[in-house]
């Protein structure tokens, strides 16, 4: 069974349409990446546990409920980060670490450069946010620094994604569930997704190689 969730949401299409765009300038590009962040994580985040809790109103005294799990958001540097703070709006206790990976381009893989994970106090569900699966190689390296870091409950979140890199995924770890927004139609020669939206973290932080 697929693990695989396409968001098939109005405001997701509407917003990604002008994520797509060449002629959405970068700060418009990070005001919809946040939004779309959210409505991701919204979907990814349905099946977080509880705990019951006193409260005490303006009127008397009721019952409520709080997670009950450490939640962990793990960004692959540098384009996770755009993905950041929409979350930790919905989830201001979730913790932030760090992978750093970039793509060799002559083989396409991942090259890692940065990590920071706390050894031997996993947190119970992390979502690893990252805007493009494209390859699959970054994701699959992120999967198993967090898998070996101890994490129970993995998902990882994408704007986009390429069949060639969920199958990678799938094909690696078979019971993470992976988000996305849109899964588009291929990989180019040069491992970019296609339509896609071009280099997010380009896009993000206005940083355009020449």
């Amino acid at each position: 069974m697929s693990r695989v969730h396409e968001i098939e949401h109005p405001l997701v299409k509407h917003h990604l349409a002008a994520l797509r765009s060449k002629d959405t300038p970068s700060p418009e590009f990070r005001r919809l990446m946040r939004r779309l962040a959210a409505l991701l994580a919204y979907e990814a985040t349905k099946d977080l546990r509880l705990r019951h809790v006193g409260i005490e109103t303006p009127l008397t005294d009721t019952e409520g409920q709080v997670l009950s799990q450490r939640i962990g958001l793990i960004p692959i540097l540098r384009a996770g980060l755009g993905l950041v703070d929409p979350v930790l709006e919905l989830i201001p206790e979730a913790e932030v670490w760090h992978l750093g990976f970039y793509r060799d381009e002559k083989t396409l893989r991942p090259v890692e450069y940065y990590k920071k994970l706390p050894p031997g106090d996993p947190v119970d569900v992390a979502l690893i946010l990252d805007p493009m699966l494209a390859t699959g190689g970054s994701a699959v390296a992120a999967l198993e620094a967090v898998t070996d870091w101890g994490v129970p409950d993995i998902k990882l979140l994408a704007m986009i994604a390429a069949p060639e890199g969920i199958d990678v995924v799938e094909e690696k770890f078979p019971d993470t569930d992976i988000f996305v927004c849109a899964i588009d139609a291929q990989l180019n020669d040069r491992g970019y997704i296609v339509p896609g939206l071009g280099d997010a973290g380009d896009r993000i932080f206005n940083a355009r190689a020449v």
